[in-house]
Order: structure tokens, then sequence, then C-alpha cells
């Protein structure tokens, strides 16, 4: 069958793998340096007898090398992909970090220093093959038609396969049955600096609210959680969910119920709840620290950010009481607008954000070690790349990400040309195998013109195992802020932190 021109035109501009190509190259360019912006300081706990003289280390900009491999005699020579499958290696890049000690708060001068190796995409920004031509590239026996991608892992190709789930911070409804009795239920996952949490606000038999969330075992009352978090009074609480009259007569039931009356006094319940048994000055502070990290991170961790989460919660509370009035249907999980793909670079984000945490623990050790064998605190020795090396590439070899998922990266299926475009181009669901998932494996309406229709395997993964489509382009996240002030420059109100 012929190809159009136009299918042509775009796979020679875009390439079958530039999705993933792309993705890894935001990865270099911003999230390496958002997830070490996010970390800023390794604080460590050294004390002295004398005096307590404080050290930590800041953290500052990263760069990254071009592939390259240390030979026997202690020399470095650049590498490219066809010698790094045929001697077994990994086709990776050093990764340097600049760190400044600060020695009983005063700031020393910064030095470079060796972090790590990164395993590098084939065709990517710092792949020894961009912009190489034709000609180059048969001479350094790479095939010219070789889309990329994909890694190499210890001689072997492997890529990572796109993830499918459900859009975070999205609040989305449906109706939940419990003792026979149907209840409406609005959730969102809540998502952080690779923290994911799920907040649900439910409306049981009752008619009253209730909400669940990581850090606090069962359903709490929503009144009682939102004065906690600052909306002490019945009006504030009302308006925060909404001024149609037959949803503040659903409200009136609530606050008619509710049997915290102040903020101290909610503090101090979820206290109990969290930290049962425990002195009340620690309850307390667990209890804050549950609000501040677990609810809703996504909006913010300071304490000047509980009544926007406020306000959001009543914009779940909200949506349960217009399904229960029949003013909105059921959210369709399926719809590919309530879908969120992560991509290599969201991927490695999240493999580097791990990784990363895991090194800077290890680095804190060995500071408080040699201190306390009186040696001189320098990051430089300190720094044992290794730890993020072998984190790193463990998770590429193996397939097992964090998070518990398994099977993210792939040995790249080279059976023919074609199935190596199909692995690249392949979209995998996280629902469980042995599940029915009928609705979940159907063809849906927006699949049209993004994914395939037909190219998925038969037995357990059918439906869950699916191709884009040809000529699928796919959109990128755009920062909070950027959109932010875009809302405000178009005349859109903000709430003010203080107060409704």
């Amino acid at each position: 069958m012929k190809r159009s021109i136009l299918t042509d035109a775009y796979l020679e501009e875009k390439g079958i793998a530039s999705h993933h190509i792309e993705s890894f190259n935001n990865f270099i360019d911003k999230g390496l340096q958002r997830v070490i912006d996010e970390h800023g300081v390794i604080e460590t706990d050294i004390e002295e007898e004398e005096s307590i003289e404080s050290f930590e280390v800041k953290l500052g900009q990263l760069r990254i090398g071009e592939p390259s491999v240390i030979e026997a005699d202690g020399s470095t020579n650049k590498l490219i992909p066809s010698e790094a499958r045929l001697r077994n290696l990994t086709y990776a890049a050093p990764i340097e970090l600049e760190m400044f000690p600060v020695k009983n708060e005063e700031e020393g001068a910064g030095e470079w220093v060796e972090i790590g190796e990164l395993p590098i995409m084939l065709r990517s920004k710092p792949c020894n093959l961009n912009n190489i031509e034709k000609e180059e590239l048969i001479k350094n026996g790479e095939d010219p038609k070789d889309p990329g991608g994909y890694f190499i892992i210890n001689g072997s190709e492997r890529v990572l396969v796109t993830l499918e789930d459900l859009a975070p911070n999205r609040i989305m409804v449906e109706f939940n049955d419990r003792y026979g009795d149907q209840i409406e239920v609005a959730k969102t996952f809540s998502k952080r600096e690779g923290y994911r949490a799920l907040i649900i606000v439910e409306r049981g038999r009752e008619g009253i609210l209730e909400v669940s969330f990581p850090g606090l075992s069962g359903r709490i009352n929503f009144i009682t959680l939102m004065r906690a978090l600052g909306l002490e009074t019945d009006q504030e609480i009302s308006n925060a969910v909404s001024d149609d009259p037959e949803i503040m007569k659903f409200m009136l039931e609530n606050l008619e119920e509710a049997e915290i009356e102040d903020q101290e006094e909610a503090i101090d319940h979820i206290g109990k709840r969290v930290a049962a048994g425990q002195a009340e000055e620690y309850r307390l502070r667990r209890a804050n620290y549950v609000l501040e990290h677990y609810l809703l991170p996504h909006i913010g961790n300071d304490e000047e950010d509980r009544v926007l989460k406020a306000h959001y919660l009543g914009r779940m509370a909200e949506s349960c009481f217009e399904l229960a009035l029949g003013r909105r249907e059921e959210d369709d999980k399926d719809h590919y607008a309530n879908k969120k793909l992560k991509l290599s670079g969201d991927l490695m984000e999240d493999l580097f954000r791990v990784s990363f945490n895991r090194l800077s623990k290890d680095i804190k050790y060995q500071l408080e070690r040699a201190n306390t064998r009186n040696r001189e605190l320098r990051v430089k020795t300190a720094v044992r790349p290794d730890v993020l090396t072998q984190r790193l590439q463990s998770a590429m070899a193996t397939g097992e990400w964090v998070g518990g998922r398994t099977g993210v990266a792939q040995l790249l299926d080279r059976t023919d040309h074609m199935a190596t475009l199909a692995h690249l181009r392949r979209v995998v669901s996280p629902l469980s195998r042995s599940q029915p998932h009928f609705e979940a494996r159907d063809l849906h309406p927006t699949h049209w013109g993004r994914i395939c229709p037909s190219e998925t395997p038969e037995g357990p993964n059918c439906g869950l195992v699916k191709n884009y489509a040809m000529a699928v382009e796919l959109t990128k996240g755009a920062p909070e802020e950027g959109v932010k002030q875009l809302l405000l420059d178009y005349g859109v109100e903000e709430i003010e932190r203080s107060g409704v």
C-alpha cells in the first residue's frame, strides 16, 4: 500500500521515535536541574564536643558530558553506540554537579564534582550521533534509517515503554457502592515532585461528607478538616463550596452534624488520629505535618497554602453534590482527555529523583563518618559516583522502576524493522492483566487519530497494550507559573491566601 506524500513528509520531519527523543531532551535541559533544585542543600548532623559546627553542601548547576568509556590504561575515549553494542558497554555520559561547602554558614568556593553516569538515548542532544551526516553514520557502523529513541545498557538495546495513566491534579467523580447503597465520590490524584497522593471526598448514605487521604487511617469528617485548614465559620465553609440554594441545603446538613467548632479543636482531633497515645505537643506537630505534606501536596507544602487546599476540597465537595443532583455525569476514566502519557523523560526524571536521594544520603553519611574520624571535610572525597550510576543502570537493565512498576524498560524488539518501530511507539496501561477491565480494553471514540485501532496483542494484554497512530503528535505540559500569569493577565482574580 502506498503511503501518502503527507505521511512521508511528516515522518521525515518528525521521525518515528521523535516523542521519546523530545521528552528525553526536555529531561536533559530542565528535568535534571529541577530535581537538583528541589533538593537544594545536603544537610549533615555534624557536632563537636567543644562547639557545635554546622556543615552542609549547597547544590548548584548541573552539566552533562559526552558519552565516553574509560579504558584499562585510565584514558577516556569517545564512545559510539556500535562500539557499546560490540563491547557490552553502557552508552552513558558523566554528570557533573557544582557543589559549595557551607561551614558555619560561610559558603566556600564551588567545585565541579562527578556524581555518576547517565545512560544516554540514541539520537538525543548529548548523543555522539546527533546531527551527523549519513556517510559518517555508515562509517561509524550505524544504520542511517535507525530512528534512535532507545538506550544501550551493558550492550543490550533497551526501550522505555510509554505508560498510560490517569491525569494527576484533576477532580473526577463517580458512583460507588457501599453495603448496598450508592454513594457519590470525588477523587483527585495529587502529584508533586514524584510523590502521588489519592484524595477522596465522598458523600455517604446520610448525606455527610467524609475525606480520606494518605497519612490518615480511615475517613475524617469534611467540616472538621475544613476547620483544621483555617475556615472556621459556617459562612466561610459554605462560600468555599457553593452559593447554589440546593447545594446549600446539603451543606447545612453537614454543618448541623459537625462536632468540631474551631481550628484548634480540629487539629487536636486530627492529631489523636495520626499519633494516638503520643504527647500533646507531638500530636499537634504531626497533625500539622500531615496537613501540609500529605493533603493535596500539589497545591503546596506550606502553612499559608492551607486556605487554598480548603477551597480545592470545597470544589471536590461541590462535584459530589452536583453528581447527586444529576447536574453532571460520572467522569469517563477511559476518555483520553483524562489520561496522561509518561514518556522516557518523565520516567527518567522519576528514576533520577530517587537515585539522587540515595546519593545525597550517602554523601551525608560519608561526611559525618569523616568528621568522627577527625578527617578534613572535603566534598569531592565524600561523593561516590557508583551509588547513582548503579541505581540508574540497575533499573534500566531489569525494568524494575520506582513505585513498584515492572517491565518499564524492555529489550528492544529487533525481529525486523517494523517490529522495532512498533515497539518504540507502544503504550502500556498499568491495569492488572488478570482482571477483566472490559471498558478499559475497549476501543474508545477518543482513540481516533491517536491510538491504532487494530495493533494490540491477543490474550491477557488485549486492549491494555496499544500503539500510537502513525502521525500522532504529543502535547507537552506547560509550567504552572506561566499559565497562572497568563490567566492573571486575562483578568482572572486570584484567591487571597489569608482568607476568602
